[in-house]
């Protein structure tokens, strides 16, 4: 009876240290405090804590004042932060500089002509033959959202080629051996072209197309590799809703000449066409998740953010006011605010890093918020550039997605890490 008397004094005795050790101040900040910090050289990363430094490395500089350390980085490299109490070592902090990085935003808005790897099958239709209606597409097993690359082992590049294959299959009652692509599968199709009643050509029952063009608004360029990055989404067909496979294109200067107003249920939109002299600003050669990328043929001004400027990883994007640049009247780039609602640090790539909330008054009247169009519209905070606006919240036009900068520079294949291992 006794010694059960003593175990269960023991345990609660155990139990209220446990508890009063988390509310310990030195114990939470050795919780709180990171494991693992990534900057840039010559940049600054705050971090809450009142533990003593105790040593660092020659690679950052340390200055702690107020319950808060601020890291500065010095050099490229790895280093070590020791962090402490009364010279008692706590926690080491790993810190890896990298190489100083800076870009130029965009905000501009930017025309998009992007040619498919191939045609896409976007429907199929029905050829009213002498013997009823019928698809030979659909019969043959091609699908929306089929890629067609091959006809009878030809490369196609565009509809211009298909004509003359389907005419002479159709006059030599030979099938047409297809290779179609179907996601990432590679299938062998078979189609024999049919010919509608009172007709004299022949057609393959689908529906199809070769290109597509839109608007968007240019996140940023790098003045040293020329490289850009705009969207922040991903390119899919109108029809499908599929992304489209980018064989090449270009983007053109572009002129927003109105605004549908964005409502609740109803997102808004930039009515913008190209520029009169359709000017070519640079190739396409990627659509992926995280917008459009290429290499701008020279740099293109937006009026007021022309110098290179820093960039923020997603650990160091924080809750609060941010601007947008972004166009709504013809080609005048102008500075917007609004709030970082919640950013979520990111250690591999995803999209939706960030959700926003338009707060500009004018942006509020001109917009009603976030509208098509103005996807890709770079974010900056502290004047660093912190990602890209992607999405609008179709119940919230006020509100939306955005991804985060280095994301977008991965894609584009803008080396930010320099061989320099990230930290994990």
């Amino acid at each position: 009876m006794k010694n059960g008397m003593i175990k269960k004094a023991v345990g609660a005795f155990l139990l209220v240290l446990l508890f009063s050790a988390a509310f310990y101040p030195p114990l939470q900040q050795y919780v709180d405090t990171p494991a693992n910090v990534l900057l840039f050289e010559s940049q600054e990363f705050a971090v809450d804590t009142s533990l003593d430094v105790l040593a660092s490395d020659d690679s950052i500089d340390v200055f702690s004042e107020d319950d808060q350390t601020t890291l500065t980085g010095v050099k490229p490299g790895n280093g070590k932060v020791h962090l402490g109490v009364a010279g008692f070592p706590l926690k080491a902090m790993d810190v890896t500089v990298l190489p100083e990085k800076k870009i130029i935003p965009g905000g501009q808005s930017i025309g998009v002509r992007v040619h498919t790897q191939g045609v896409l099958v976007v429907g199929h239709h029905l050829i009213d033959t002498e013997n009823g209606a019928k698809s030979p597409g659909e019969k043959a097993g091609v699908e929306v959202g089929d890629m067609i690359t091959r006809m009878n082992g030809k490369e196609i590049k565009d509809m211009s080629e298909i004509t003359g294959i389907v005419q002479a299959s159709g006059k030599e009652d030979k099938p047409i051996q297809l290779e179609v692509k179907r996601g990432e599968e590679t299938l062998k199709r078979e189609l024999m072209p049919l010919k509608a009643k009172g007709e004299h050509s022949y057609r393959l029952g689908l529906y199809i197309r070769d290109s597509a063009a839109g608007v968007g608004t240019l996140t940023f360029y790098d003045p040293d590799s020329k490289k850009y990055g705009a969207l922040g989404h991903v390119i899919s067909d109108m029809d499908t809703k599929e992304p489209i496979h980018v064989n090449d294109g270009e983007i053109l200067s572009s002129r927003v000449t109105s605004i549908e107003k964005g409502l609740n249920g109803e997102p808004g939109e930039k009515l913008a066409r190209f520029s009169s002299e359709r000017k070519v600003l640079g190739d396409i050669n990627k659509n992926s998740a995280f917008g459009i990328f290429g290499t701008l043929k020279e740099p293109i001004a937006n009026g007021g953010w022309d110098e290179p400027m820093e960039i923020a990883l997603s650990h160091q994007v924080k809750e609060g006011p941010a601007e947008i640049l972004t166009v709504v009247n013809g080609e005048e780039v102008k500075k917007f605010g609004i709030e970082v609602v919640s950013s979520t640090e990111q250690k591999f790539p995803a999209t939706k890093g960030m959700v926003i909330k338009v707060t500009d008054p004018e942006l509020l009247e001109t917009t009603g918020g976030i509208v098509q169009g103005m996807s890709g519209s770079p974010i900056i905070q502290d004047n660093k550039i912190i990602g890209a606006v992607t999405h609008v919240f179709v119940n919230d036009p006020t509100s939306g997605y955005a991804c985060h900068i280095e994301w977008m520079l991965q894609e584009a294949g803008v080396d930010i890490y320099q061989n320099e291992a990230k930290a994990s």
